[in-house]
């Protein structure tokens, strides 16, 4: 009854016929039970052994996530998803307290139970549409374009883009340094149409505002007002509301594309962790919230999985 799957390493094998024995004799668990932890754990396993994962203390968060990627990939139901978790996070809690292991990589890997719900996200599509309604012919345009692009392209928070200075811009490596949440820096790339964009703004727009004014003032901030300061978050808000009505999306909100910048990411290919990265996410299980999206697969993943990066290549 405590027999997992014969193929799998030494001692992947061990460790689970020792986690079976536990359930049956310490915890005193049903046959049928016992069964069906055998079968997920067989599962996991084999899952790791084809990531060349043959010692239990090789096993990382990432290895987890990666299989919980491919469990939605394969469209299973969320309570089948999370059962087969518990039966992970089960596995490496007796690991750690038998002392085969010196930490539980699966501690931090929330169940999708416990994610909260995701708010909308527009398509592809949308979001190319969203994007091409801006009229550019004038300097608030390429100023809205540029910082929609932002927001989708890069993910941005609203509030990372209205406070984007323009010392934190490398024009010739295509990236930015963003200050996020708790004035926690992170290095984001950009590329494709964000940087052109970018590029088209602060070589027309930005100067075009400037030239209207009286007297330009020193603000070095990136995003512009009409009189010339910083544009404030609800102006950003107002901007991204307005162009959402304009191709039929009502109520449409800077986080909304945030949101869907991460979903196509993922739908594209890229890491979670890349994603926890490019995001400012100090916990993965917040990125977490992201795998509802199915599979269909720092920089060079950026570049190859959004649609905006890839664009203007």
């Amino acid at each position: 009854m405590n027999d997992v799957d014969t193929s799998l390493s030494g001692e992947l094998s061990q460790a689970a016929q020792l986690y079976v024995a536990h359930l049956a004799v310490e915890r005193g668990a049903a046959a049928l039970t016992i069964y069906a932890y055998r079968a997920d754990l067989s599962e996991y396993l084999l899952f790791l052994q084809q990531l060349h994962v043959a010692s239990v203390h090789d096993i990382s968060e990432t290895h987890i996530l990666k299989y919980q990627e491919m469990l939605v990939a394969r469209h299973y139901a969320r309570t089948t998803i999370d059962r087969r978790l518990s039966v992970v996070k089960g596995f490496h809690r007796f690991l750690l307290s038998d002392g085969m292991c010196e930490q539980n990589p699966a501690a931090r890997v929330a169940l999708l139970k416990k994610m909260q719900k995701l708010p909308d996200v527009i398509s592809i599509d949308q979001a190319q549409h969203l994007l091409d309604s801006i009229d550019i012919s004038t300097p608030l345009g390429l100023r809205d374009r540029s910082a929609l692009e932002l927001l989708y392209g890069c993910g941005l928070r609203v509030s990372e883009c209205v406070q984007l200075q323009l010392s934190a811009l490398n024009i010739a490596d295509g990236y930015m340094r963003v200050c996020g949440k708790g004035n926690k820096e992170r290095i984001v790339p950009v590329s494709g149409w964000g940087l052109k964009m970018l590029v088209r703004y602060l070589e027309d727009g930005r100067p075009a505002i400037l030239a209207r004014l009286k007297s330009a003032p020193s603000t070095q901030t990136v995003y512009l007002n009409v009189r010339g300061g910083a544009l404030s978050r609800q102006m950003m808000h107002r901007i991204v509301a307005r162009a959402g009505l304009s191709i039929g999306v009502k109520n449409l909100h800077p986080h909304t594309l945030r949101h869907s910048f991460a979903t196509h990411m993922l739908a594209g290919g890229a890491d979670l962790r890349v994603i926890q990265e490019l995001l400012g996410h100090s916990d993965i299980a917040t990125t977490q919230i992201y795998t509802h999206v199915d599979r269909s697969h720092i920089r060079e993943e950026y570049e190859h999985a959004h649609p905006r990066a890839c664009a203007h290549r």
